[in-house]
Formats: C-alpha cells, sequence, structure tokens
C-alpha cells in the first residue's frame, strides 16, 4: 500500500507556494506522511481568520492527521496557534525551511531574523506540484518600514540569494522541463542590495537569460515602482523571453497616503514607471496593488487612487481593504470605518475591471503565445488570462493562439500552433 504524501495548504504570496514545495521535500524524508501541514500568511487579518478556519475543517475532514502550522501567521502568534486544539505543532518561517525541523518534535519557532538565511540556504525545487510556472526564490525579508506591514517582523532583514546559486537552481527548473520561471522573493525589487556592486534585479534577469539559453520564459514577480529603471526597461526592450508583464507594488495613488503609509514612492513614481515600460515593450501590461480605506484616507485620497487605475492602465489589480495588524504603526491611527473600507474596495475593483476589459478589447485581432493551464485555459506572454475555444493544448505546453473574442474574465483564444 503506497504510504500518503503530506498534504500542503498554502496561504498568501508566491513565495510561500515555493517555500511549501521545500517544505513537501523535507515532510517527506522525515517520514511525516498523511501529515497536513498548513503554510499561513499574515498580510491582513483576513488572512490570518481564514488559516484558523481552514486549520479547524482540515482537523474535521481529516481527524486522525498530523497537524502542523508554519508561515507568518505562525511566526507572528506562534503562542496562539499553538493553543488551538487542532493543531499538533507550529513552526516558524525559519525553521520550516530547515530539514532537521522535520525530523525533531514539539514546536520551533526562533527569531524571524533568522528566516532568510534559513529560506536562502534551503535547497531548491525542481518544479511546483502540479504546477507549469515555477517561482524561484532569489531573496527573504525587507528592510523597508511600511506603517501597515508585519511582514518584516515575520520575514526578518533582506538577504540575497547569490546569483550563482540563482543560476543554478534555475538551470534544474529548465533541465526538469519547467516552461516558465518566475522570480519572487518577500521584496525582489531588493536583490543585490547587499551584494558586492549592489546590482539590481535587472542584472540577475539578464545574467539568467544570458547563462541559461534554454529558459524559455521569465517573468518577474511583484516590483516596488522605483526598482523599474533604465537597466530594466532596456532589458525589457532587448529581450523578448523576459515576459512583458509587471505587477506593481502601488498600494495608493494619493501622495499623503502614500506618506503616511510610510512608502517610497509617489503617485507621478507609479505613472513614470508604467510610461517607461510601455515605451520599453509597446503592449506591456501593467498590474498593480492597491489598499482601500487606509486610516486617514478621505474620499477625495480614494477618488486619487481610482483615477490612478485610469491614468497609469493598471490592469490586473489587486485589492485588498486596509486591515489593521497589531504591532505596526498604521493600527494607532484614525481608523476608516469599515463598510466604507469595503466600499472603497469594490469601487476600486470596479476601475481595475474597467481597464482589464479595455485592455483586453484592445488585444483582440491579435495573437499570442499562451503557457496552457489545466481546464483549457492559460495565460498570455502578459499575463492576462485566455480560454481557448476549440482545441486545447495539453497543460504546460506554450502555443500560439489568435484572439477572437473577450468577456469580463478572460480573452478567448483559437490555437494557431504550438511551439
Amino acid at each position: 500500500m503506497t504510504e500518503e504524501a503530506p498534504r500542503i495548504v498554502t496561504f498568501g504570496c508566491r513565495l510561500n507556494a515555493y517555500e511549501s514545495e521545500v517544505m513537501r521535500g523535507h515532510a517527506e524524508a522525515a517520514g511525516l506522511h498523511g501529515a497536513v501541514i498548513v503554510n499561513t500568511c499574515a498580510v491582513t487579518a483576513e488572512a490570518e481568520r481564514q488559516a484558523r478556519q481552514t486549520i479547524r475543517r482540515l482537523r474535521r475532514d481529516h481527524p486522525g492527521a498530523r497537524l502542523i502550522v508554519t508561515g507568518c501567521a505562525a511566526q507572528n502568534d506562534a503562542d496562539g496557534f499553538a493553543a488551538m486544539p487542532e493543531v499538533d505543532r507550529v513552526l516558524g518561517n525559519a525553521d520550516k525551511m530547515r530539514r532537521e525541523s522535520w525530523r525533531a518534535d514539539g514546536d520551533s519557532v526562533s527569531d524571524a531574523a533568522e528566516a532568510p538565511r534559513a529560506a536562502l540556504d534551503a535547497p531548491g525545487v525542481t518544479g511546483l506540484a502540479g504546477r507549469h510556472r515555477a517561482f524561484l526564490q532569489v531573496q527573504q525579508g525587507c528592510d523597508h518600514a511600511c506603517t501597515f506591514c508585519i511582514v518584516p517582523a515575520t520575514r526578518g532583514p533582506a538577504e540575497s540569494l547569490a546569483p550563482e546559486t540563482v543560476v543554478e537552481r534555475a538551470r534544474a527548473l529548465v533541465e526538469n522541463g519547467t516552461p516558465e520561471v518566475v522570480l519572487s522573493g518577500v521584496d525582489v525589487a531588493s536583490w543585490g542590495a547587499d551584494l558586492p556592486g549592489r546590482p539590481g534585479i535587472a542584472h540577475l534577469a539578464r545574467r539568467l537569460l544570458r547563462d541559461l539559453p534554454a529558459l524559455r520564459r521569465l517573468r518577474l514577480s511583484s516590483l516596488d515602482p522605483t526598482a523599474v529603471d533604465d537597466a530594466l526597461a532596456d532589458l525589457f526592450a532587448e529581450e523578448a523571453r523576459l515576459l512583458p508583464h509587471v505587477h506593481l507594488s502601488a498600494q495608493a495613488g494619493d501622495d499623503m497616503v502614500l506618506k503616511r503609509m510610510g512608502r517610497r514612492h509617489r503617485r507621478d513614481d507609479v505613472l513614470a514607471a508604467a510610461r517607461r515600460l510601455r515605451e520599453a515593450r509597446p503592449g506591456m501590461t501593467v498590474g498593480a496593488d492597491l489598499i482601500a480605506g487606509f486610516p486617514t484616507e478621505t474620499e477625495d485620497q480614494a477618488a486619487n487612487t481610482r483615477t490612478l487605475v485610469e491614468e497609469a492602465g493598471l490592469a490586473p489589480l489587486h485589492v485588498f481593504p486596509y486591515s489593521g495588524r497589531p504591532g505596526t504603526a498604521a493600527e494607532r491611527m484614525p481608523q476608516v470605518p469599515g463598510d466604507v473600507r469595503r466600499d472603497r474596495a469594490a469601487r476600486l475593483r470596479e476601475a481595475g475591471a474597467r481597464e482589464l476589459r479595455r485592455s483586453m478589447a484592445g488585444r483582440v485581432g491579435g495573437t499570442t503565445r499562451v503557457l496552457a493551464e489545466a481546464d483549457g485555459t492559460g495565460r498570455a506572454d502578459d499575463y492576462l488570462p485566455v480560454r481557448f475555444v476549440g482545441a486545447r493544448p495539453e497543460p504546460g505546453t506554450v502555443a500560439w493562439a489568435a484572439l477572437v473574442d473577450h468577456d469580463d474574465d478572460a480573452l478567448m483564444g483559437e490555437v494557431l500552433t504550438h511551439e
């Protein structure tokens, strides 16, 4: 009888998805067959609430399984998760990446400052289970002090993976047949700031494309608007394998709100980044993270964020109603009522949906490459969603498609040929 593999439920960012695959290998090596592992997120109070709700459901569904909780929420409130009757063990962010932690017993939550090195020292993965787009961690931790964010306290200070190691881990993914690699981290834009010569993320991407000619598709995860410099724009202009999509960590479109958030950029920086990217690569898709209802935000300031979506052509959006986190400076500021936050988030999402429809309408009649996923869907080079009509390519293959129509959710594509 085959032993049941560990089950991992992942919340939050792309980095968590990568780390879950590292943990899968550690748990299997430790003989934790049939265990249930919950990799939590602490970016909002809602994310933590959902994790607790999921833990209770998983215990009901798997009454005899060993249930282990880890991730940022576990790092932030280890005692609270350990006190849940459903939970057998809690591991912090540093400990979850150490193979020896999985062979031991008892809770283990090291200081968050240890998390970056533990994560970067962990072995790379050769793919992500059931996925055709692999997230490659190149950086850990964050040195910024955004007033709404608890992540620096759960992930520790910024630290970069050496470029030679990034190349070798990417090579392993390519040799295993991974068609697309996404460079990810807590603050990808800061990669290289702690390395000799302070190389930037554009330097790393250029080196990967130079050293790995078999790497067909390279994508970047979320970037601070200030990271969009001449070096990055030039690389987008020169290298077709660097896919034409950037997701900006914009957060707001009003300068006073951005200042109170402790962000390094201002509204004009978002506009300049979007313009520079599109000048370098016509057809570039620029998405954004945005927070609605940040403390002290007025209706006029919220409107400034909505107009930024149209002015900068931001789509798709990830919109979050502000969620206070204990221990952050923003929690001590005058709060916007919850119903107002939710209303502003809904209006931001509507603005994003309009911009997405406009972007998709502009693509109809053209052709694009699409990385096919499950259920007859895929992502175009610019990351817009595509739903195949007629023949469906095999998941994990790249097809050229004619874009014949769109609805509110996706472009519709007919397969022309395969790469």
